[in-house]
């Protein structure tokens, strides 16, 4: 079980957005501790606000007063409505919470059904409970709950190398907002890209793309990205997802930001040349599409073609796992942009390369390569899924851990717009 702890300073907002999960019939109440009761039994915002009152009023200096918990057992844990009350008077007693008010909400609109409590940290007096060593102490009260109800251990080595590997996003799995999350939290730290297409490019491998949206709001223009799951065809499958939603790294200003450091970085970097000469001896040494992509496949090179709809290829990226880069064929030679394999696979056209190729470069090689057959270009299309590589696999990436899929973007999206309104009205 997975406990994250947000403080803030508007219990509002921490309120409004768990209660609108319950007015959408996508959450409950499952239990209060020290709350005003009402005779029916169902609460508004501002009835639950009246508890914590008190609290507030006598607050001294604590300005980050609200106290967001969200308790997040493993998927395949089948915990009850009943369990879920245990777990959250549990670790509320054990954090000194116990003597508090709050009330726990039951989130059911994704398939990580989880608990969120809500809660102030400071005593009647208002005088702020002591947080020391609180992330310590929070994952030792976890170990015991999960010791003492029979749940899987969030430290169990099998849940550790499940989530430390990236896999392409499946929308028939659901929760496709938190597999997009997981994904693109963590790519622009480990990958240069110097366009929103090769950005793209490295994302069809996860099955997902990205759109750039620019229009006016008020007369003000604005500029923004939208990101879509895609299915094996390269179809989108889901509604748009607004960028604000996985974080300000996700967004157009910090991407374009990260194509103008990725550009300084590889101005002069010698994996260009590498990877130009790996590209230029597959396609004299293959004959068609498929054969190529084998070939530098063999190499941890992944090749991502655009094509219209009448077929005509106008984009091609390489995207070399190695070096961590991404290049467009133009950029890394002439020879090697898409009018080049255009004419190579669809009009029979062979490119006279006149550079001389003196040594195949040296690129580590993936065992068990099998392409045979035309797939969509993902990730694991070359990549042997042996738990051998699938250990290399996790070293590629730097030892990932998506730690996105325990986050709910959609609840930091909503406080953040919460404390805007508030920041206004105070203006």
């Amino acid at each position: 079980m997975i406990a994250k702890i947000g403080r803030g300073s508007s219990l509002y907002g921490a309120l409004a957005y768990n209660h609108l999960k319950v007015e959408k019939e996508n959450g409950q109440i499952l239990f209060t501790n020290k709350m005003i009761e009402t005779l029916s039994g169902q609460y508004s915002v501002a009835q639950l606000t009246q508890s914590f009152e008190p609290y507030l009023i006598a607050n001294r200096n604590t300005e980050k007063h609200t106290l967001h918990i969200s308790l997040n057992p493993d998927p395949r844990d089948n915990v009850s409505d009943e369990k879920f009350r245990q777990l959250a008077q549990e670790y509320m007693q054990e954090m000194g919470y116990k003597e508090q008010p709050y009330v726990v909400f039951k989130h059911t609109d994704i398939n990580r059904t989880h608990i969120h409590i809500v809660s102030v940290c400071v005593d009647e007096e208002g005088k702020k409970i002591s947080d020391k060593f609180e992330k310590r102490k929070s994952m030792n009260v976890c170990r015991e709950l999960e010791r003492k109800h029979k749940l899987i251990s969030a430290t169990d080595k099998e849940h550790k190398q499940n989530d430390k590997i990236f896999r392409p996003i499946d929308y028939k799995t659901g929760d496709v907002k938190s597999q997009i999350a997981s994904v693109i939290r963590h790519l622009p730290n480990y990958y240069r890209f110097q366009t929103l297409g090769e950005y793209n490019a490295l994302l069809s491998l996860f099955n997902i793309t990205t759109e750039k949206v620019e229009g006016e709001l008020r007369g003000k223009p604005q500029r923004g990205l939208l990101y879509f799951a895609m299915n094996e065809k390269g179809e989108k499958t889901s509604h748009p997802f607004k960028a604000s939603l996985f974080g300000k790294n996700a967004g157009l200003p910090a991407l374009e930001l990260h194509f103008e450091n990725s550009k300084a970085t590889l101005k002069d970097h010698p994996t260009k040349q590498t990877l130009k000469s790996a590209v230029t001896i597959a396609l004299q040494s293959t004959s068609d599409e498929l054969n190529f992509k084998k070939h530098l496949a063999s190499q941890g090179i992944n090749v991502v073609v655009r094509r219209n709809e009448t077929g005509r290829i106008y984009g091609i990226t390489f995207i070399d796992h190695n070096s961590k880069t991404i290049w467009n064929g133009s950029r890394l030679a002439t020879t090697l942009s898409a009018n080049t394999f255009n004419d190579y696979w669809n009009n029979n056209i062979k490119p006279e390369i006149k550079e001389p190729v003196l040594q195949q470069p040296k690129l580590s090689k993936p065992n068990n390569v099998d392409l045979s057959s035309e797939q969509p270009h993902h990730l694991f299309d070359f990549l042997n899924t042996s738990e051998k590589h699938e250990d290399g696999l996790i070293e590629a990436f730097g030892g990932l851990l998506p730690e996105a899929q325990a986050e709910d973007y959609e609840e930091l999206d909503f406080v953040n717009k919460m404390k805007k309104k508030k920041w206004k009205k105070g203006q």
